[in-house]
């Protein structure tokens, strides 16, 4: 039964006619009806009220300190879970605020909602200066995959119903849905609320591939000499795990998986090329892009990190306009992952050949070798610490913890430890993604830990845990089962660098020995100071143990590190000369 207002009218309580409800009511109501039962955001004018009674009707709701970290929750939480993660902001500042997480929602296809409070539309069309004025629909439009305004309390159920739909249908995305502040206040009849609710059935319908294009494929496949599969985060998020192992297995190529599709099959498989990615890049002859795109971390395809190996691409996507979006796509497969994988299966039938073996031979030789060599570096107990002696260490607590849920952010933190760290079962490491972006990581850790019930282990490097550090007291406030570590270099790529006109810090440089383990402290949390990779292990083992929020400040040579990590090059070099 729904939440009702207040009863009123002359006819008394007991007249069922009489039961009335509001915009509130009908929110929660219809968020309740389609399983959105956690939200994430930052309570203020005009949603106060409405968090309140969430929390009261069952829903929770999760108060973060600032809307931009309670929105890269709720994406992450939709690439999680396949629903739409929601997140919920006051109004213009509030509203903007999450507007980024919004946009690297929809960058990244994973489904959100991002709702907020917002001014009249009679004020805002004449411009009259209302309580934070904004034409919120019209900002949000070009940075979403769908927006909508609710102006009537009885179109709340249908408003919310097209958010759904639009965020998980298709290529998922961000949503945003506008609700003016006097929506909530809105009275109706509760019954003709009721049924105005509505339950989205089958939001995301499967999509199967055409026959032929399958046919295609797999005779594009057969052929290759030196066949590769690239796995993308979209084939993370599909779940269709099993289907994809098949399709890897059967197929018999090396498979190289980008960052959040590392572990739906184990690092450690046979036919992982991942230490091997330079090689398998340049000297593949067909590559099959199994949800993933040929964006900038993919050189676009081209150039010289693929070599001068003739290409041809053989692309699985959900999205028909992704194809041919940098080169050419000799076999798209347009359809759901999952679908495409069982049908490639499929057709493979049970005398599918075997890959090249002279190719498999050298991609595994190619990656053993760089396993061996990079293991020495690994196992040293540096004091100050180095990045590899600390990821050797960390590599070794994920692989005795698989379930763990690795967030990962930063510059040199971010490229070496997805080089470095193993995965072992799939949607266990989450990062940047596509834009790169800094500031994701306590955001994704509350709402890991919140959606999963699993141990959160959060790798940031100094400066990404700046954009969002005051969230360790929102992990404290929860207990959450979150252990944050700190790669603590004193700057941003290193604390070494200096001014040389003098006066002020680097640019990138930061408080020499900061202690940001007693900010946990501050909070009721654990905060341990490390300096060695010994005493990391023993720290993070404890606290993942203990399931206490923890938060350890590990030393890393100030001098360690190098510009942007490994896209330096993006930066533009001047071509002038000091005088």
């Amino acid at each position: 039964m729904p939440t009702t207002a207040n009863q009123t009218g002359a006819a008394g309580a007991d007249d069922p006619q009489q039961d009335l409800t509001d915009g509130f009511h009908l929110m929660i109501d219809a968020l309740k009806l389609n399983g959105l039962t956690t939200i994430y955001g930052v309570p203020g004018i005009p949603i106060t009220d409405f968090g309140r009674m969430a929390q009261a009707a069952g829903i929770r709701v999760l108060s973060f300190r600032h809307e931009q970290s309670a929105g890269y929750a709720a994406s992450i939480a939709g690439f999680l879970t396949r629903k739409p993660g929601v997140c919920l902001t006051v109004s213009a500042p509030g509203f903007l605020n999450g507007l980024t997480a919004l946009a690297h929602a929809t960058t990244n296809c994973f489904p959100m909602i991002l709702i907020s409070g917002s001014s009249e539309r009679e004020i805002v069309d004449l411009q009259q200066g209302d309580y934070e004025e904004m034409d919120q629909l019209a900002i949000a439009k070009p940075l979403c995959k769908a927006a909508f305004r609710v102006l009537h309390a009885q179109d709340i159920g249908i408003g919310l119903a097209r958010a759904i739909r639009a965020a998980v249908s298709g290529r998922p995305g961000g949503v945003y849905l506008d609700l003016p502040a006097k929506l909530f206040g809105q009275v109706m009849n509760a019954k003709a609320g009721r049924k105005s609710l509505v339950k989205v059935v089958d939001a995301a319908p499967a999509q199967l591939p055409a026959p032929e294009a399958v046919k295609r494929a797999l005779d594009v496949l057969k052929a290759a000499k030196k066949p590769l599969i690239i796995l993308g985060k979209g084939a993370a998020y599909a779940q269709a795990d099993d289907a994809i192992r098949a399709l890897v297995e059967t197929s018999g190529a090396p498979f190289l998986p980008m960052s959040m599709a590392k572990g739906l099959l184990p690092d450690t498989h046979p036919q992982c090329a991942g230490a091997a990615r330079s090689l398998v890049l340049k000297e593949a002859d067909v590559v099959m892009l199994v949800g993933a795109r040929l964006n900038w971390l993919l050189s676009h395809g081209k150039g010289k990190t693929w070599g001068d190996t003739p290409k041809q691409f053989i692309q699985i996507d959900i999205e028909p306009r992704e194809m041919d979006s940098n080169v050419g796509i000799v076999a798209p497969v347009v359809g759901d992952i999952g679908s495409c994988a069982a049908a490639l299966v499929a057709g493979m039938g049970g005398h599918w050949p075997a890959a090249p073996a002279d190719w498999v031979k050298t991609v595994a030789s190619k990656r053993d070798d760089n396993v061996a060599k990079m293991a020495p570096r690994l196992m040293n107990n540096n004091a100050p610490m180095d990045y590899h002696g600390a990821l050797g260490v960390l590599r070794s607590i994920v692989k005795e913890r698989p379930d763990a849920i690795l967030v990962n952010e930063g510059a040199n933190t971010l490229d070496l430890a997805r080089g470095v760290i193993d995965m072992h079962r799939p949607r266990k490491r989450i990062d940047v993604g596509t834009w790169g972006v800094m500031g994701i990581g306590m955001g994704y850790a509350i709402a890991a830990a919140v959606e999963t019930g699993k141990p959160v282990l959060a790798v940031e490097g100094d400066s990404a845990f700046g954009f969002s550090g005051m969230e360790v007291e929102t992990i404290c406030r929860y207990r959450l089962p979150v252990c944050i570590v700190i790669f603590n270099n004193d700057g941003i790529y290193r604390g070494t660098d200096v001014n040389p006109a003098g006066g002020d810090a680097a640019t990138t440089v930061f408080v020499k020995g900061a202690r940001y383990d007693r900010m946990m402290e501050a909070f009721g949390g654990v905060g341990v100071h490390v300096t060695t990779p010994d005493e990391l292990k023993r720290a993070v083992n404890a606290a993942m143990d203990s399931g206490q929020p923890t938060l350890i400040n590990a030393v890393i040579d100030p001098a360690a590190g190098s510009e942007s990590g490994r896209i330096g090059n993006l930066n533009p070099q001047s071509v002038l000369k000091k005088k």
